[in-house]
């Protein structure tokens, strides 16, 4: 089910009845398009999340803890002017459609009150968040300004008013009679009800008129079950629908409906959460992360490139022994060469006098010949020691970003802000910003063991090497995937159960480049043991006298021992 009208009813209901009458203490921006109200209710903190977001659009409760940007945008700044502190009066959907109005009270510059409303418009790329004075409905801010060019039908700018988009002139089901759904039932096909539903009622996706349809195709009064099936959505039963390819749905209600399997949740916004975590959390780090995607894709190909032609060096020089055997016949018989001839066939005194063809340089005689080889073969002699050097430097930035790769594919919004400060302190990024403020690491992931343990997970570089050498305990337990890329994991006691050691390890092995692998091999050991080598990269460590378990990485089980905040 796409978050449609009828979904949008479910959401207002919830709202109502955790978050009126609380009052907004906090107001974030962790994203672009997305703002986070704190509702204080009854003693517990509610945050509301409200996105604009062209794909994933949304209202809900959210129990995911957002990364807030050190500078607070403009927005977000106009908000809390007029919404921290103030009191939710009520919550209202407009008109069936996915619109949600939050009105409270707060006072102008003169003290008196007045009545601000902010609306979520939910429609795709259309969406937007609008702060709007209620009183002559001027639009105080929103969230994406369109000029006048883009947008032709209303005025989306600061002081312009707020006008409603254009009207659909279709019937509410919640406040109308379904004298039209019972006309329906009497002159149409089935096959033709759900297409007659969308064009008759406000709010019904094409997933949710089918739904109906399925509802009322039925024995018994069929004005009824439609009546019925409404009701439901002021009592959700919110469900999450997992297909036999792995594909998920979702639906405030346990309607009918082709599945795997099913998951019930308490409240609509935990659904939500478990539906989009993945989802919208990958497209946050994709929007983030392209610039640093190509600028670890180049480097890649560059030292890949560099290592093949360095290989090809090496190569060379293990024939370097034959160039200097041809130097020695070429001036050995130096009278069997006449300038002008491409090769000769000298007996090799080296090899049984088994006769050696060798190439020459016609413009040259053969003492000239034999003294090009023996400078050849002394230049490959000479390179050895630095091209061998320059390898294993070459190879050690290619696992590097091969490292970070890995670190990408599992990032949060929040760790991808790490990797840039970490590519630019490491002159891989160019910037012409100096700010006298040190950047501010984010904190590695917490996990509870199935015993109460705590384990944190590092998911860059930056937060391994302050775990693993700057916070861990000595005593504690440090693991990681054996030479593979990937995430350190401190487990914060000496002698941690059989149940959290292979926990941790499932963590190890989910954050790394081994996570669609079984029998995952993972390296632990207490943390003192850890060295960094002088000059080496960030979270690169050496170590010995590790211990190896074996184990599969299980997704389930990071929902399932994750700290939520």
């Amino acid at each position: 089910m796409p978050l449609d009208g009828l979904f949008t009813h479910a959401l207002v209901h919830e709202f109502n009845e955790k978050l009126v009458g609380g009052r907004i203490t906090k107001v974030h921006q962790p994203y672009a398009n997305e703002i986070v109200l704190v509702v204080r209710q009854n003693g517990q903190n509610y945050p509301l999340l409200l996105s604009a977001h062209p794909t994933y659009a949304r209202a809900q409760i959210t129990y995911i803890p957002y990364e807030n940007p050190q500078t607070a945008p403009n927005f977000v700044m106009f908000l809390r002017r007029y919404l921290e502190g103030a009191k939710l009066q009520k919550i209202e959907q407009v008109a069936n459609d996915r619109m949600i109005n939050f009105y409270v009270n707060a006072r102008d510059e003169l003290g008196d009150v007045q009545e601000i409303r902010l609306t979520i418009e939910m429609m795709g790329r259309h969406s937007n968040i609008f702060l709007v004075r209620e009183s002559d409905a001027r639009i105080l801010e929103l969230i994406k300004h369109v000029p006048a060019d883009q947008n032709r039908v209303r005025s989306l700018m600061p002081g312009a008013r707020y006008i409603l988009p254009p009207e659909q002139h279709k019937l509410n089901p919640f406040t109308n009679d379904l004298t039209d759904l019972a006309t329906m039932i009497l002159d149409q096909p089935v096959e033709a009800w759900p297409a007659f539903i969308q064009a008759t009622y406000q709010g019904f996706s094409q997933d949710s008129a089918k739904a109906l349809t399925r509802a009322i195709d039925t024995t018994g009064d069929r004005i009824q079950h439609a009546k019925n099936w409404l009701a439901a959505f002021d009592q959700p039963k919110p469900t999450l629908f997992h297909s036999d390819k792995g594909n998920l749905s979702y639906a405030a209600i346990d309607w009918l409906q082709d599945f795997a399997t099913k998951q019930h949740f308490d409240s609509l916004g935990i659904m939500l959460d478990a539906y989009y975590v993945g989802k919208a959390e990958r497209e946050r780090v994709n929007q983030q992360a392209g610039s640093l995607v190509r600028v670890v894709k180049n480097e890649l190909k560059k030292n890949n490139t560099k290592k093949k032609k360095l290989l090809a060096t090496l190569t060379d020089a293990e024939n370097a022994d034959a160039l200097k055997v041809m130097g020695d016949l070429l001036i050995t018989y130096p009278h069997l060469v006449t300038k002008g001839m491409t090769s000769v066939a000298i007996e090799n005194y080296y090899d049984n006098n088994k006769l050696l063809n060798i190439p020459l340089d016609p413009k040259l005689n053969g003492l000239k010949n034999a003294e090009k080889y023996f400078n050849k073969y002394r230049k490959l002699r000479t390179a050895v020691n630095y091209v061998n050097t320059q390898l294993a430097l070459t190879t050690a930035e290619i696992d590097y970003f091969n490292n970070i790769v890995a670190q990408l594919e599992v990032a949060s919004p929040k760790d991808v802000a790490d990797i840039r400060i970490e590519l630019m302190n490491g002159g891989y990024i160019r910037t012409t910003k100096k700010s006298k403020q040190k950047p501010k690491i984010s904190k590695p992931d917490r996990f509870e063991s199935s015993d109460g343990t705590l384990i944190e997970v590092g998911k860059n570089n930056l937060q391994n090497e302050r775990l693993s050498l700057k916070q861990a305990d000595r005593r504690d337990i440090w693991l990681h995937v054996q030479k593979i890329p990937g995430s350190h994991v401190i487990i914060h006691s000496p002698q941690p159960s059989e149940t959290t050691l292979l926990e941790a390890a499932k963590l190890a092995a989910y954050y790394s480049k081994a996570r669609q692998s079984a029998n995952v091999p993972v390296d632990y050991l207490p943390a003192g043991k850890l060295r960094k080598p002088n000059g080496a990269k960030p979270g690169f460590v050496i170590f010995e006298g590790q211990q190896t378990l074996y184990v599969t990485p299980e997704p389930d089980l990071i929902a399932r021992l994750k700290i939520k905040s």
